[in-house]
């Protein structure tokens, strides 16, 4: 509608009749119960500390030989993935045959403030790995990586190589300092070890709160004044309402594994300067050598496709390929659009390396 043909009439009329759909929503949410997520079927096949380790039930008669382990990331909870039955990635690369394992991290406490990249990454996720590995009776698994499990999973792959067959990242930050990347210029700035040493574990709802800052016209106004059109359709409802209890499902962050990735990727870029060092041994992705699959979305605000296209230049990998999403950093998942594109795309392209 033209603003200059706005009258006092035709606001009150608006107003009257965004009244109307509001008080009716409000029957609409009323009578929903609880709000479920994760709806692939899956058991815990190994637990250590928060870390619980599960394998999704087959939905094929025939699978890969080669299982994935999806490694997610600290931030959020993992079933992201496997929001809804017509909208999960999980869901889709069941049907595609693919026999897939995820690491869940858990919710960090008190007890986890001085765990370290080194303890989550040559420690939790090599074990997990090594389950998976003789859970399958193979030597080598496939990675699937999302977004800082992305990186994790690189750091992985450079030092573990012998036990990965295949890498694939999505959405994943690799350049933390390119010139479209808004998070990582906030997070410069930060004194990020006067906040862990005054906080500890850094509570979830401090990375929410930077996160939905970024866009927060969109994020904390305008999606709320959307939701009252769709209020009148129960099924909608549902799906916004699942999505939010995902964005508000914040784990804590151990507190010295989120100052060294703080600084050693944000602050001092040092991912693709070979300088993240873990223990005793230091991460070089000149080292990786193995195909890689590169998924990033075109309109992600969180981890601008130039930081994940820069993996190219940084490995050794003579068989490297990058894919597109058109849409943004959560779209990729739990789009229709993602559902339709991903699940099989991953599917074919492990199909040709799995000899």
């Amino acid at each position: 509608m033209n603003p200059f043909e706005l009258t006092p009439e035709k606001i009150a009329a608006e107003v009257f009749e965004f009244n109307q759909k509001l008080a009716g929503g409000f029957e609409t949410l009323r009578q929903i119960q609880d709000v479920s997520t994760g709806v692939s079927d899956r058991e815990a096949i190994y637990e250590e500390d928060k870390l619980v380790l599960y394998r999704y039930k087959s939905r094929t008669e025939k699978q890969h030989t080669v299982p994935v382990l999806i490694v997610y990331a600290l931030v959020n909870r993992p079933y992201m993935a496997d929001l809804q039955e017509d909208r999960s990635l999980i869901r889709g690369a069941l049907d595609a045959g693919l026999d897939i394992y995820l690491v869940d991290w858990g919710y960090p406490d008190s007890a986890d403030r001085f765990l370290t990249l080194d303890d989550y990454i040559n420690g939790y996720l090599d074990r997990c790995v090594d389950v998976v590995r003789k859970q399958a009776s193979v030597d080598r698994i496939n990675l699937l990586g999302i977004c800082q499990g992305g990186t994790f999973s690189l750091c992985y792959t450079s030092l573990h190589q012998d036990k990965v067959r295949n890498l694939i990242t999505t959405v994943t930050p690799v350049d933390f300092h390119t010139s479209h990347d808004l998070l990582s210029q906030l997070v410069r700035h930060i004194d990020i070890d006067n906040t862990v040493a005054a906080l500890g574990n850094i509570p979830g709802e401090v990375l929410n709160w930077a996160f939905l800052t970024l866009k927060p016209f969109r994020l904390m106004g305008q999606k709320y004044i959307d939701l009252v059109e769709i209020l009148s359709d129960p099924e909608k409802t549902v799906n916004f309402l699942r999505m939010e209890k995902w964005i508000f499902d914040s784990p804590a962050q151990a507190g010295e594994a989120y100052r060294q990735f703080i600084r050693y990727c944000y602050q001092e870029n040092q991912l693709i300067k070979a300088g993240i060092k873990l223990g005793d041994k230091t991460v070089n992705l000149e080292n990786i050598t193995l195909p890689i699959l590169n998924i990033y979305a075109r309109d992600d605000h969180l981890v601008p496709p130039d930081s994940s296209k820069a993996l190219a230049g940084c490995v050794s990998s003579s068989d490297y390929t990058e894919l597109e999403f058109p849409g943004g950093h959560i779209g990729i998942y739990v789009s229709a659009r993602a559902r339709e594109m991903l699940p099989q795309a991953i599917a074919d392209w492990l199909s040709k390396r799995s000899v």
